[in-house]
């Protein structure tokens, strides 16, 4: 898969990287929303990682951006975040995420949900 990571905190974003191609798949790393949305136009990724509390645009405006362009309909977006909260889940659902996991989120229940749902 073509996956779009899009996580300001380099160290996290480094490692769901590495997990990412060490499975196989190709891997593009944006650092804050604005250049989440605008990779993700370029790469068009068939999935999205992205945090919810990030720079310049959050999770949430990322996903609506993301939901506008056509090009990326077929495109599943996975919010990874630290706001855990039913509050945050249900507004992740509504800005157009398909399926939210909080932090720290294991890596096997990641990688489960890419087999399963993908």
């Amino acid at each position: 898969m073509r996956i779009l990571i899009i996580e300001d905190n380099r160290d996290a974003a480094e490692s769901l990287r590495l997990l990412m191609e060490m499975k196989g798949h190709e891997v593009m790393v944006a650092c804050s929303g604005p250049e989440g949305v605008i990779f993700a136009a370029e790469f068009l990724p068939t999935v999205v990682l992205s945090d919810i509390g990030l720079p310049g645009l959050d999770g949430f405006d990322v996903a609506r951006e993301i939901r506008r362009n056509e090009d990326l309909d077929e495109t599943k977006l996975i919010a990874i975040t630290g706001y855990g909260s039913e509050e945050y889940r249900q507004r992740a659902h509504k800005s157009g995420f398909d399926y939210f996991l909080a932090k720290p989120a294991d890596a096997e229940a990641l990688l489960e949900l890419l087999g399963a749902n993908l």
